[in-house]
Parts: structure tokens; sequence; C-alpha cells
């Protein structure tokens, strides 16, 4: 007997497709509801780091992306101009038969959770999302926005940064703010001896290249963007060159090819933690709804995939609803907020750095490299 026999998934991203997948194999009944009415990807390519690989595995899936996007090693590091300063391998200590990393297109690993979550059994309903919840003595009614409604034991709500179901819950308070840094991405051709991801730091900023394929790869680069400036009706191709202007090598001879302005991601980067515990009743907050990071340490999916797959183990036992719960606000809340403070303080760091502030404490690659070490343990 599983905790429960019904759950409600909201959001179709990432989080909220990966809890569907690892919910229904344990034999729990999903529906899943996305406001979209067309699933739409948002971004170019995701780095999976080896303990993403393990909880994909957990639940099947670790092997199809990896056939589907690019092993790599670790990071290479180069200064602007191009020249090898150091090699940073990863671990794969996490999982030891997958890759330290994965680069993965978005649509790619999109493709592959809704393929797995619509073979094994789920029901995907776009266009529609909650309208209002009540939560009884042994269920939560739900009325949808298309005027049906259902009851389920369960609602897990992955429904991104900026979520309807936390503000909800808890109000406003939580809401992800500007940490003064924004990234930019977009996809180029992968060079053939492109096989570690690279990384080049500049005075103002650094620039990476994350291999996604054996012809396809991003370029990332992240500046501080003070006031957190709108970019709408700005041509984002000009204004990613522009702030490229420091880099020469490799990256200097890639800066042409930016050409295409609707081809540009930018996100300013937004941080929040959502305090213990992420539920109330038979409503539980995961994801990036619970604890949005920024892209310094790679693990913001990766967080949200490991939200996901405990989700489902713990449901799957045959033990009180409220005791899982708490099992996994243990299991779940000190190594999320360890990700978002880490980020959150290799961002200061950097833009101390790129102010010309002098701060002898900072010390960004350690702090890397010590916590992505961390995070290959078991949780």
């Amino acid at each position: 007997m599983t905790a429960i026999q019904k759950a409600l998934v909201v959001g179709a991203g990432i989080g909220g497709l990966t809890a569907a997948v690892a919910l229904r194999r344990q034999g729990i009944a999903v529906d899943l509801v996305e406001i979209k009415p067309v699933l739409t990807v948002y971004g170019v390519g995701i780095i999976q780091p080896n303990n993403t690989l393990r909880a994909l595995d957990q639940i099947g899936l670790a092997r199809a992306c990896v056939e589907a996007g690019q092993a790599f090693p670790g990071w290479r590091i180069h200064d602007a101009a191009g020249n090898v300063l150091m090699n940073a391998p990863s671990t794969s200590e996490a999982a030891p038969a997958y890759p330290p990393n994965n680069g993965i297109t978005r649509p790619k690993l999109h493709a592959i959770l809704t393929d797995a979550a619509t073979a094994a059994g789920a029901a995907l309903r776009f266009g529609v999302t909650i309208d209002q919840f009540e939560e009884g003595a042994s269920g939560v009614d739900v009325r949808f926005t298309n005027g049906e409604s259902g009851r389920y034991d369960l609602i897990v709500a992955c429904d991104g940064l900026n979520s309807d179901v936390r503000r909800r819950l808890f109000g406003d308070a939580y809401e992800p703010q500007f940490t003064g840094q924004g990234v930019w991405r977009y996809n180029l051709p992968r060079p053939a001896d492109l096989e570690w991801a690279a990384l080049f730091v500049a005075p103002d900023s650094k620039a990476g290249l994350v291999p996604l394929s054996p012809t396809l790869m991003y370029m990332l680069l992240v500046t501080t963007e003070p006031g957190n400036p709108s970019m709408k009706g700005l041509q984002m191709a000009d204004e990613m060159r522009r702030r490229l202007g420091s880099y020469t090598g490799l990256i200097g001879q890639l800066k042409p090819l930016i050409v295409e302005s609707d081809a540009v991601v930018y996100r300013p980067m937004e941080s929040t933690l959502l305090p213990s515990p992420w539920m109330k009743g038979r409503v539980v907050v995961i994801g990036d709804a619970a604890h949005t990071t920024t892209p310094h340490l790679a693990q913001g999916a990766a967080m949200a995939i490991e939200d996901a797959v405990l989700i489902g183990e713990l449901m799957g036992r045959d033990a009180p609803l409220p005791a899982l719960l708490d099992e996994f606000m243990t299991r779940r809340f000190a190594r999320s907020k360890f990700v978002v403070d880490s980020s959150r303080q290799i961002g200061v760091w950097e833009m101390e750095e790129w102010a010309g502030i002098h701060n002898p404490a900072a010390n960004p690659g350690g702090l890397l490299h010590t916590a992505t070490l961390a995070l290959m343990a078991a949780y």
C-alpha cells in the first residue's frame, strides 16, 4: 500500500514532469496541469552534474539523457584572451556509471521527460491550472480554471519561481529577488576539439562554452546588470556582443556569430528560499517554487529533480503522509539551502572583484569545488 493513491502535479517544467514520472513509478495515479496551452521550453541548454544523473537514474531516465546529450569531464579555465590557466575536473562519485557532467538541450530534456510521463500513464492537461482548492480530512478538493474538479491525496506544486501556489500558501514574502547579475546564453556550432566545458575569466565578467552534442554547444556570459535593467525592445544580439568586448581568443572569434536577437536567452539572476516546511497540509511546493537559485553551481535543475524523485520515493511507502512529508523536509531543506547560499556567495564575490573590491575571504573557485563535491553525497 502506498501512502497516497492519487496526486495532482502543478506545472510541466523539469520538476513537475520528473515528479509525474517518479510518482507513476510507484503506481500512484497522477494528473498534471500546466497553465500554458502549448508546452514551450525557455532556454538553450542545461548542465546535468553527476548528482543529477544519479537522481534521474532512480527513475530510469539517466541513460536517455546521456545518449541525447554530450558528456564532458569538467571545466578548462582560461583568461579573457583564451590562455589556459588550469583544468578543473568534476567527479562521478554520485553515479559512477555515468559521466561527471552531461550537457543537453532543454528541448531534448523536456521531450525525454514528457514522453516518460506520458508513457508511465500520467494524465497531462495543458491550458489549465488550479482555480481553487480546499483541504478536507482525507484529501484536497480542486476546482480547475476550465470548470472541472477533482479530489487528490496530495498536490505537488512545481510551478516555478513565480509560483502561484507558493503565494496562495505563504503570501508574497518569498518572491525571488534580483541578485545584481544577469546571464546571457546563445547556441553555437561546437568545435570538434572542445571536449571540456570552457570558462573564460575577464576583469568584469565571465564567459563559458558548454558542449550539448557532437556539433552543438552554448555560450554563456555572466555580467553585472545594475538596477536590473529591462531588455524589452533591445537588439539582444548587439547587447550580448557588446558585453563580450573585452574577450579575445576563441570567445572573440565566436562573438561575430551572435547575430539572431531572438535566439539570445537572457535572464536576470534571482534567488529565494522558502523556509521549512514547504507545505501546508496536503499541498507541498518543490523545485524553483521553493528554492530559486542562481546558476553558479549548475544545480538549479538538479535540486528540482532531486526533490521530485524523493517525493516519488516517499509517497510509495506504506506510512502516514505527515511523517513522510516531515522526512522530505529533513532530507531536502539543508541541502537546498546550501545550494542557494553557496550560489549567492559566489555571485557576491564575483561582483566585488569586477568592481575592483579586494576581499581576502573571497574564494569562488574553491567554494564551487567544495560545494560540488559535497553535493555528491547521499541525502
